[in-house]
């Protein structure tokens, strides 16, 4: 508002209507209240009756949705006394909103503890009274009763209350449909029936009924019957949706507590720290006691769960002037809830208030963890997916049977299950706690597997092991663990010297081999090592050492394969035969040959998985999944992808979830199943978070999850995610294609929130971005759209500088069609913003669209879709010049109407005529144009030919009007649908009156 921060003086009751229309549009809050009392001071030195009322009717609704909700008693009594006064200073309009704002003075009675019950139950009375005395139905007087009975838990009367409201005649008095259906709703979900709960909201959360306040109410209302009933999806969704809706809204503490009671019983307490210091005052703003009771109790029922995750300790958000721990927190909130509660109680005579705030802060969980897509900035511990290992430490009293321990190890060993380093360890511990004395090979396993478990920091053990192995006789399984060692050492960054480690125990084991001192397993153990050595070498190798690794590589995978496939009915040696296949498809794909890639990729998953060794087939699904998509093979990678989550799940880490999740979602996206891809893409987000790479993966996440929820056209939760993103996205780490796609992503879907502003903002920081780009399309795109958002925000200026902008960028690009369309929009931005004073401005800018789009046409060839020229005679060319037809007919069009609607509306007949003839040549000329095009430009033609006639009409011409509308008539004779329908309808409507006018 224009020095809407200053209390200017009022000189006029149109100023003042200004003035509050202007300050009801600002956001809510003490800063806008205070602008009301001013404007109320302001408005009775006008000494105009109505404008007083106005006023206090203003102020009304301006405590109504604020913090300060207390402060709405004094205005009204005022009002009531002027209204009992003197009736007649009141308008049709004041006198609906006084009866309007008898509802608010029962709520708001309801909601203040030190208002004696029984003064409520007079003003019920006396507003039944009125109401009736105004002829308006007991609609609202019983919903107002229905709300009285409920907070105090009398639960008769409510049914009561609750049924004659619902036989009452909806009048103008009731409340709007989408309100009267949250109240049902809300009644129903307290009374346990969720189903019937969510099925009264459907028409409130489908959009068929909204106002100001709705959906919002009910989203939130919407979340723990949601989630009571399984329906995880949609709280979800319900959350991001309705957070969004009142997160920006000061009066709807008792929404945003619904919301933060959802994150205390999903999982999702860090999130709902961060709600809480989104709104710091909610913990001391006192007008509205009810709502803070409610958001006091979802505090201390956060906290709680906060302290029983351990993390009592936690510094939280709470009210200013210290410092908060959760512990402290919950008591804290826990005292003044319940003391609220009490007040309320105390005015009531009843418990129910008190019983109902303790059940509140008491919920126990209703979901272990769901993940919401957004990132939370402080992360709370969850249990990892990992299951436990089936070998468990035995409970402290019992000793742990030492020889049962030993065969699960072995077992689990000889299976290569994951689990077998932990069941080693196990043994240690019980060997330990026994004083057993193991044999050597059994503490050779035992070390072996510590060092695996270790990794480089297990290097010492593998010697140890290797030389229990040599003391008990393993010569062949010494030279496997000492190869283990040095494929290790290669993964440290050291692959020299790993080979170097490796050369003497394979040329060991091939003699012994060859001696028949030593078994396949054994040598394959060592050949498997070496050839993951130069297999990681060839990961650091270029240029011509690349090559000459690839090389060694392949040959070590071929000789570890030509040894291990003949035997993989052993387990052991099934694993050796599809390692190698996973290291040659690996080959392959380096070399560029991707279809030998995915075969042989397939075939190692498929080994692993016939040997019973499903966890070792993740890594080479993965890599077949990325085969396939290079290959074009959509349905191949999706069966890989999900393979890979199936075989992976039970024993993946946090991280590895988030990779394959993710992968799964991108292919699932590039064949249009946007819905499955989204989840996925949430899941991927989810465990990058508990991984610790929130700003990384999780950012490439929620990045992905926002276009898959945008394309579904679920606009408000792919902002929500798509905002969550845009902090952690980096151009180092994720490119700036990845940022500039997120801001037009954001962009269009604060476009359909109806957030314009915000959507500018994004696609201007998405072009200053792009401008630096060799392809300069995206920049100018992006400068046209946040031109359109401008328009669309009122902000003519800017917008019409994003219109030249884009211009010149598309004149640059050689596109007409982006050109003459920022053109026109300029045109009418600047006749809009100066009226008849810019007319002549806006002429220039539509003659400019038109020649450039006559220019083109006449310098024949045209150029295709993607610039590059094409001869007129191919299918390319002649479609170009039939779009730019289409650009110049609607170039042309645009020109009359832009010309007749900038004569005044009062202007005599000659004033008018000059401009309605030079409108009507242009559209004579962009009839022309439409009818170049034949058919497919019929619709477009007939339009203006009926916007022509109504200019003949105008000018006094019913003759030449009515044969255009005939023109119409006959050109959609036989015709079906819609835009037919349409045309005849106005054709004949215009015939009609000119037969009437021709008459006269």
């Amino acid at each position: 508002m224009s020095g809407f921060s200053e209390f200017t003086e009022i000189t006029s009751f149109d100023e003042l209507r200004h003035a509050m229309a202007e300050n009801y549009e600002q956001p809510e809050g003490p800063a806008r209240n205070a602008r009301a009392e001013h404007l109320l001071t302001q408005a009775e030195k006008l000494n105009i009756p109505l404008a007083v009322i106005e006023a206090l009717g203003h102020q009304l609704k301006v405590y109504n949705y604020s913090s300060e909700k207390d402060k709405m008693f004094v205005p009204f009594a005022r009002l009531l006394r002027m209204w009992d006064e003197r009736p007649e200073d009141f308008d049709a309009y004041e006198t609906h909103s006084l009866h309007w704002v008898f509802k608010w003075m029962s709520a708001g009675m309801l909601n203040q503890p030190h208002i004696p019950l029984a003064s409520i139950e007079k003003w019920l009375g006396e507003m039944e009274r009125r109401y009736r005395l105004a002829g308006h139905s007991e609609r609202a007087v019983r919903s107002a009763e229905f709300s009285v009975a409920a907070h105090v838990g009398d639960v008769e009367r409510a049914e009561r209350a609750y049924g004659a409201w619902l036989a009452a005649d909806r009048d103008s008095m009731a409340d709007c449909h989408a309100c009267e259906l949250h109240g049902q709703g809300w009644w129903q979900a307290l009374r346990n029936d969720d189903d019937r709960a969510l099925e009264l909201w459907a028409p409130v959360l489908e959009g068929e009924y909204t106002c100001a306040h709705e959906p919002h109410t009910v989203l939130a209302a919407s979340l723990l019957p949601l989630l009571r009933l399984g329906r995880l999806d949609e709280a979800r969704a319900h959350h991001l949706r309705g957070f969004r809706l009142v997160r920006a809204m000061e009066s709807m503490r008792g929404a945003y507590a619904d919301h933060v009671e959802f994150c205390a019983l999903s999982g999702n307490e860090a999130r709902g720290l961060e709600l809480l210091a989104e709104r710091s005052a909610y913990f001391t703003d006192d007008g509205d006691p009810r709502s803070k009771l409610d958001f006091t109790a979802v505090v201390a029922l956060l906290m709680d769960r906060l302290v029983a995750r351990g993390l009592g300790g936690q510094t939280v958000p709470g009210p200013a002037g210290r410092a908060w721990t959760a512990r402290e927190l919950a008591v804290h909130a826990r005292g003044e809830a319940l003391s609220l509660a009490a007040r309320f109680d105390e005015r009531n005579g009843t418990p129910y208030v008190s019983a109902r705030t303790t059940e509140r802060m008491d919920q126990r969980p209703l979901v272990e963890r769901l993940p919401l897509g957004v990132r939370a900035r402080r992360q709370i511990p969850v249990p990892s997916p990992r299951p436990q290992a089936p070998v468990e430490p035995a409970a402290p009293d019992t000793p742990p049977d030492l020889p049962a321990l030993l065969a699960e190890a072995r077992q689990l060993a000889a299976a290569l299950h994951p689990d077998a380093v932990e069941a080693w360890a196990a043994v240690a511990r019980a060997a330990e706690a026994e004083g057993a004395v193991l044999d050597p090979y059994d503490r050779a396993e035992i070390a072996d597997h510590q060092a695996i478990g270790l990794g480089p920091e297990g290097l010492d053990l593998f010697v140890r092991a290797a030389e229990l192995y040599e003391e008990a006789g393993d010569q062949g399984e010494a030279l496997a663990a000492h190869a283990r060692r040095a494929s290790v050492h290669a993964f440290t960054g050291q692959t020299d010297a790993a080979l170097a480690l490796i050369s003497e125990p394979y040329e060991k084991i091939l003699a012994l081999f060859a001696e028949g001192r030593t078994g396949v397993r054994q040598t394959a153990s060592v050949l498997v090592g070496r050839a993951r050595i130069l297999m990681q070498r060839l990961g650091e190798a270029q240029g011509e050492d690349a090559e000459e690794a690839s090389a060694a590589a392949g040959e070590a995978a071929r000789e570890l394969l030509a040894l291990a496939e003949p035997h993989t009915a052993d387990v052991r040696l099934a694993s050796r035969a599809a390692e190698a296949l996973g290291m040659l498809g690996e080959l392959a794909a380096r070399g560029g040959d991707t279809e030998a890639a995915a075969e042989l990729l397939a075939r190692s998953a498929a080994a692993y998985v016939a040997a019973g060794l499903p966890w070792f087939a993740v890594e080479q699904e993965a890599r077949l999944t990325r085969a396939a998509r290079h290959l074009g093979d959509l349905e191949a990678a999706e069966r890989a992808a999900r393979a890979a989550l199936e075989h992976g799940a039970p024993y993946l880490e946090p991280m590895g979830h988030a990779q394959l999740h993710l992968q799964l979602a991108e292919v699932l996206g590039e064949t249009g199943e946007f819905a499955p891809a989204a989840e996925h893409a949430l899941q991927a987000a989810h465990w990058a978070d508990e991984s610790g790479e929130a700003r990384t993966l999780g950012a490439w996440a929620r990045h992905q999850l926002g276009g898959f929820l945008l394309r579904q056209g679920r606009w408000a939760e792919a902002a929500e995610v798509l905002e969550s993103a845009l902090p952690d996205l980096t151009a180092e780490a994720h490119g700036e294609g990845a940022i500039v796609q997120t801001r037009w992503w954001l962009g269009d879907c604060l476009t359909e929130l109806g957030e314009h502003r915000q959507a500018a903002e994004h696609w201007l920081q998405a072009a200053e971005i792009a401008r630096h780009w060799p392809e300069q399309r995206d920049h100018a795109m992006l400068a046209h759209l946040a031109a359109e958002a401008l328009g669309q925000a009122g902000l003519p200026a800017e917008a019409e500088q994003a219109f030249a902008r884009a211009g010149d960028l598309w004149r640059d690009l050689g596109t007409v069609h982006g050109l003459v369309r920022a053109l026109r929009a300029r045109a009418w931005l600047v006749v809009r913003g100066s009226g008849e004073e810019g007319l002549d401005r806006a002429r220039e800018l539509m003659a400019e669209a038109v020649a450039e789009c006559e220019t083109v046409l006449s310098a024949g060839p045209l150029a295709d879709s993607d610039g590059s020229d094409s001869s007129d005679s191919s299918d390319d060319g002649r479609e170009a010049h039939r779009q730019l037809l289409a650009e110049l007919g609607q170039s042309c069009r645009q020109f009359g109407e832009l010309v007749a609607r900038a004569v005044a509306e009062d202007a005599e007949a000659d004033a008018r005529r000059p401009a309605f003839e030079e409108a009507l040549g242009h559209l004579a000329r962009a009839i022309d144009a439409y009818g170049a095009l034949g058919e497919a430009g019929l619709d477009a033609r007939t339009g203006a030919e009926l916007a022509a006639g109504w200019l003949e009409a105008d000018l006094q011409r019913p003759e030449d009007a009515a044969v255009r509308a005939r023109g119409v008539l006959a050109a959609y004779e036989g015709g079906s649908g819609d835009t037919a329908q349409a045309r005849r309808t106005e054709a004949g409507r215009m015939l009609e009156l000119m037969e009437v006018r021709g008459e006269g």
